[in-house]
This record gives structure tokens, sequence and C-alpha cells, in this order.
């Protein structure tokens, strides 16, 4: 059930906007934190954020701070605000709601009529991925969304975990279809040009249809505006940005990373860091978004995108330098 009102939204996400700002603690041990993350050479940039005011900001290396950087996957975290805006503005019914009829396209007489949008948020679409190494059979096929659902199924919907940038972009052409916008004009008048940042335009398909899911710029300090729009229950500077109750609904688990073990949501990964709830979007090379509400913290760390950042290299060391970034704050 997705809640309605402020103080229940706030109770479940721990909300921290909603309390007295706290004192920024900027500590020995913070500052062991960030030079550490000032040695890790594919590191870009770290911000944290706590009750809006800036902790740390550093560029070590890379464009710096205020201009573009290839965020990619983390692009995933946004196309899922956005679903999330249209379902309340009405352009889609729900989560529940079919993609093959919101795609306009015939039944497939098999179990992907019985895909939904929720599927595609959650990676749960039982289809094939179009990720890692079947990345460049996809983007050189005609028709990226066709290559996705003409697909033979692997498995039900809503069961499992597929990381699959495919599925992201068949909801990034729902949307499209459903608000008569394309996906790129979608994001600047719902998200970017609400919180004044700039979103300039980003790969597309054969049909000109934008990349869902991949590929998107924006400046180390646009992302931690969106950052602190979420962790501020999805409002900025009063205006309600993203409705509170579909950040809640967003950060509920409905799947698991068989990579890192954590939770999966709504194009939101969910652990803990220093014994707090988090969530965060996640990009190749160690491209990450991460909100920590009961703590107040807006994370973001942007790396070399041409290099593969896993979990038991580069990004692992990202995970644990945010966890012992979030324990100073505690």
């Amino acid at each position: 059930m997705i809640l309605t009102t402020t103080r229940r939204t706030a109770l479940l996400l721990g909300v921290a906007a909603l309390a007295a700002p706290a004192a920024l603690r900027a500590s020995p041990a913070l500052d062991a934190v960030i030079a550490e993350a000032e040695g890790l050479n594919q590191l870009h940039s770290f911000q944290i954020l706590r009750d809006g005011v800036v902790v740390q900001a550093i560029a070590p290396r890379g464009p710096g701070l205020d201009r573009l950087a290839n965020i990619k996957s983390v692009s995933k975290t946004l196309v899922a605000l956005l679903t999330g805006i249209a379902i309340a503005e009405g352009a889609i019914p729900g989560p529940d709601a079919r993609v093959l009829p919101l795609l306009g396209r015939p039944a497939a007489g098999d179990v992907r009529d019985d895909l939904t949008v929720g599927d595609l948020l959650s990676m749960r679409t039982g289809l094939p991925s179009t990720s890692g190494p079947r990345y460049g059979a996809w983007v050189q096929s005609g028709d990226w969304v066709s290559y996705v659902l003409d697909a033979d199924p692997t498995g039900r919907p809503g069961t499992g975990f597929t990381y699959s940038t495919g599925g992201w972009h068949v909801l990034g052409a729902v949307l499209a279809r459903a608000t008569g916008q394309s996906l790129h004009a979608l994001a600047r008048s719902r998200l970017a040009d609400p919180l004044d940042i700039a979103l300039p335009r980003w790969d597309r398909d054969p049909q000109g249809r934008y990349l869902g899911g991949n590929q998107m710029a924006l400046t180390p300090r646009g992302l931690a505006r969106i950052g602190e729009m979420v962790r501020n229950g999805g409002r900025h500077d009063g205006r309600q940005i993203v409705p509170e109750a579909w950040i809640v609904t967003s950060w509920e688990p409905r799947a698991r990373s068989p990579w890192s073990g954590d939770g999966y949501g709504y194009g939101w990964f969910l652990t803990r860091m220093g014994g707090a709830r988090a969530a965060y979007g996640r990009g190749y090379g160690g491209q990450v978004l991460a909100v920590v509400p009961d703590r107040g913290l807006t994370m973001v760390i942007t790396s070399d995108p041409t290099r593969p950042a896993r979990t038991a290299g580069h990004f692992g060391d990202l995970m644990r330098l945010m966890r012992a970034a979030v324990e100073t704050q505690g």
C-alpha cells in the first residue's frame, strides 16, 4: 500500500529534512576517509552533504564538480523517479500496468503478456539481459525495444533479478508514449528544470527514442541536488517534484543483487550504511548517488566511466568508504 500522509511517509523514510538541521561533523575520521578517497585512481569526485550543507566535496581528477559527467546506469534511478511522476500525473495507471498495451504492441501469447511497469522497474522481467557482453549486439540491432520484447522469455515476469539496461529502455519508451514527450523532454521538464540543473541530450536508438538507463550526463553538483530532493521526501525549494509516497514504495525491496547481496526496489539498490538504511543508484565505472535519510546524508561519487568498477574492486572500495563516511556522521 502506498502511504499518502507526510507524517507516515517521514516515519518510513526517516526523512532527515523534517527535523532540525544537525551540526556539521568534520572530524579526523572523516578527513581520513577523504584522504583515502583521493588516493583511488579511478575516482573523479566525492561529495558528502549533511542536511543540505556540503561537508566535503573533492574532485582530485576528472572534469570537476561543475562540468558534465556520464552517470551511466545511475540514470536508471532517474528514470524510476520519472515513472513515479508519470503515475502521479495519470499518464500511467500504476506499477501493475501491462507493458505491451502501453506500447500499442499485440499480445505475445506467452508470459510476456504479464510483463508490468513494476517488473521493468525492479528488473524482474523474465527476459534475457542486454547488459555486459550482450550490450553490443543489442545497441547494434535495428530496434532496441523490439530486441528486448521479442526475445524468448527465460522466466516469469515478477520473479528473479536480471540486470539489464534493455528493460529500462523499454520503460523509457513507455514513458515517452504515455506522456507524449520524449524521455529527454520529460526528464528536463519534470526534473532538470525544476531543480535548475543542466541535462543535455544523450544517445538515441534507431527510432529516435532516448536511451533509458544509460549514457545520461549531469554535473556532480546537479546529481547531488537530485539526491537532496529525494532525501527531502521529493521536495525542492518548497515544491513537490516527486511524490513522497513514490519514494517510499521505490525503497521497498523486491529483488536482490546476486553480486553485492543488496536489495533492489524500483531503480534503487537498498542496503545499510553505518547502521542506517540507505538507498543508492550505481553506474558503470563507479558512479554513485546514495541517500541515507536517517543521518541526513546525500553522497555523490563520479569515477572514470571507461574502466570497470566491480564489487571486489573499485566499487567495493567506494562502498567501504561511504559506510565509513556515514559512521563519522552518526
